[in-house]
């Protein structure tokens, strides 16, 4: 399993899970709304866990029901980054409106 950032990141981007992943498995760029956590380098060690902010990530299999889309988004941003953004924005719009531009 992997842990997975979900919808309460969007447009937070705090980076206190950044700060301490022994791996360096979370990433962003300025385009984006969230931070992805890359399935194949994540060691499942939890750290990144407990320091978020907003609850946002979780470990794969404790995903809220809601929240499983993340899961795809997530490892398609390593692949796609385009095709991650513009799941967001539907997802996001689904939940009941377009989120804000990021801040940085």
């Amino acid at each position: 399993m992997t842990y997975v950032i979900q919808e309460a990141c969007v447009n937070v981007k705090d980076g206190a899970c950044v700060e301490v992943c022994p791996v360096d498995c979370i990433h962003t760029t300025d385009e984006d709304k969230i931070y992805y956590i890359d399935p194949d380098e994540c060691i499942d060690c939890a750290a990144c866990e407990p320091v978020c902010p907003v609850t946002a990530i979780f470990e794969e299999s404790a995903l809220p029901a809601k929240s499983k889309p993340w899961t795809k988004i997530n490892a398609d941003w390593f692949k796609d980054k385009l095709a991650a953004r513009q799941a967001i924005d539907v997802l996001m719009a689904q939940m009941g409106g377009s989120p804000a531009p990021a801040a940085h």
